[in-house]
């Protein structure tokens, strides 16, 4: 990600000198609350570049009949508040295979004038194209092939160390009781995305407080609020509440 996004607008003059076009888009791609649009916005502040951010599908919403314009507008601001990044979340929404919705004909009108800005990024180096996706397989084929598309980024699941920092991060602040292990919550929440890992701490610091309010009811719960602790139970009955709600 770093070369493929933060060097093309950080080290122009090397790429100019080797002669090399640098990836004109990269599609990030997993499940569901992975990070990914955090991602792209963590590149945006890292690269110290605007960063504008398209919903795919609030783009065909609120353009109906013009969508293709709505894309050729998104590029021409870009274009001036380059250097840049585009990203394009959800691009399935407006990106998907031509010839294979019922829409097909407004369908293909945007994947092509998509097309057609792509292939336009070579003569604007200082223009970056990032987009997410949580269905690759369901994206246009022209979209995936060189210099347009190209670089293709998985962001799967956390594993047990990304897990464990990102429980930190939403559990950092919190009043959380000695008996709360945060490794071991990360070793047993195997499968949960990043946005699951937020619903579970979240959760958790609700049943305290209902806890803490019912048992003391509003006057005193709110006089002795910095006495409140999230506790080792609480979790595990958020964990059951996320995990119904996961299915």
């Amino acid at each position: 990600m770093t070369e493929a996004v933060e060097w093309p607008l950080a080290y122009g003059p090397l790429f100019e000198a080797t002669a090399t076009d640098p990836p004109s888009g990269v599609l990030l791609y997993g499940p569901p609350g992975t990070g990914k649009t955090l991602l792209a916005r963590a590149l945006a502040g890292e690269s110290e570049v605007n960063f504008i951010h398209v919903a795919g599908p609030e783009l065909l919403d609120r353009y109906v009949g013009e969508s293709e314009k709505a894309v050729r507008d998104v590029f021409d601001r870009a274009r001036q508040a380059a250097p840049a990044i585009v990203f394009f979340d959800e691009i399935d929404a407006i990106a998907r295979e031509r010839g294979t919705s019922g829409d097909s004909d407004a369908a293909e009108r945007v994947v092509s004038q998509l097309l057609t800005e792509l292939d336009g990024l070579a003569e604007n180096p200082n223009l970056v194209v990032l987009a997410a996706t949580n269905r690759r397989d369901v994206l246009d084929p022209a979209l995936l092939r060189p210099g347009r598309f190209e670089s293709h980024v998985e962001v799967p699941d956390p594993d047990a160390e990304a897990r464990r920092a990102i429980l930190n991060v939403h559990s950092g602040d919190k009043p959380l009781a000695e008996g709360v292990d945060i490794d071991a919550l990360a070793a047993g929440t195997e499968g949960y995305s990043g946005a699951g890992l937020e619903a579970l701490v979240r959760e958790a610091s609700m049943r305290a407080i209902r806890e803490f309010a019912t048992d003391l009811g509003p006057e005193e719960a709110s006089e002795r609020a910095d006495e409140i602790r999230i506790e080792p139970t609480h979790f595990e009955a958020a964990r059951e509440t996320v995990d119904r709600m996961n299915g």
